[in-house]
């Protein structure tokens, strides 16, 4: 068991490094923006080399990495780069997701399980590939986290889709069996299920009038939210500060699933 940190080094990241997949635009690179500021060494991923770049040039502590999740060669070649240019890797932020057709009817199988690999499939490889490399001696323990949604946990009919669903829940079963496997070897895993957030995937939803005021009038808090507003969730998983926190699906939703 660890003393304690004082207040003020609780979320800090400083000599951590970390993985972010979907890092080109959204959240995705928001996230890597902030695990950055806390001090870490970010590896970004995405296929946008050029969005990657632009993250780079504003924060020398963040390296892109080209990549695309749906293949198993550009996984295994990302935490690859990140072990040996970062050294041990501590935070994976399994962030990267794709949708569907919005209804079940229009959507093949082939295509359902397209979207399963890239959202589901591909965080369960890269967290293997993170929790099973050598851990350094006194390196902190691991902290996977698994961007889940809403949509794992409810239904937002008449938007969603089936296979975007699935995979968000098929993602918070996975983070806790993880949890429950790879508990014992200290590493975390637990999941963020963001709500309604304006992002470049929900632009067309925000910028319909009718679609914005259902958002607003289902949200408790009635608008959506910000991308700067999943900071304190993401540093909380990914610090010191969520030490006995595992198995867990932090909601940050304005009240969404509260209904």
């Amino acid at each position: 068991m660890s003393a304690p940190l004082a207040a003020d080094e609780l979320f800090s990241l400083r000599g951590r490094t970390a993985v972010v997949t979907g890092a080109s635009a959204g959240l995705g690179a928001r996230f890597a923006t902030v695990l950055a500021q806390a001090g870490a060494t970010v590896f970004a991923a995405a296929r946008r080399i050029d969005r990657l770049k632009e993250l780079a040039d504003k924060d020398a502590r963040i390296h892109p990495v080209a990549c695309d999740v749906s293949h198993a060669e550009d996984r295994i070649r990302l935490i690859e780069t990140a072990r040996t240019a970062g050294g041990h890797v501590g935070i994976l932020v399994n962030n990267a997701a794709t949708s569907g057709e919005t209804r079940a009817e229009d959507e093949s199988p082939s295509a359902f399980a397209d979207v399963l690999g890239v959202n589901l499939t591909a965080p369960f490889h890269l967290a293997r590939l993170v929790a099973e490399a050598p851990a350094e001696q006194h390196a902190p323990p691991r902290s996977v986290i698994n961007v889940s949604s809403i949509l794992g946990l409810v239904t937002a009919a008449p938007l969603g889709g089936a296979s975007y669903s699935a995979s968000k829940a098929g993602l918070i079963g996975l983070t806790r069996e993880l949890a429950g496997q790879w508990g014992t070897s200290g590493t975390r895993v637990n999941a963020l299920a963001p709500g309604w957030f304006r992002t470049e995937m929900t632009a067309d939803l925000f910028g319909d009038e009718r679609s914005s005021r259902w958002v607003e009038r289902n949200t408790l808090l009635r608008r959506g939210g910000e991308s700067h507003e999943l900071d304190g969730a993401l540093l909380f998983l990914a610090s010191d500060a969520s030490s006995y926190c595992t198995g867990q699906v932090l909601t940050v939703d304005g009240g969404w699933t509260a209904r």
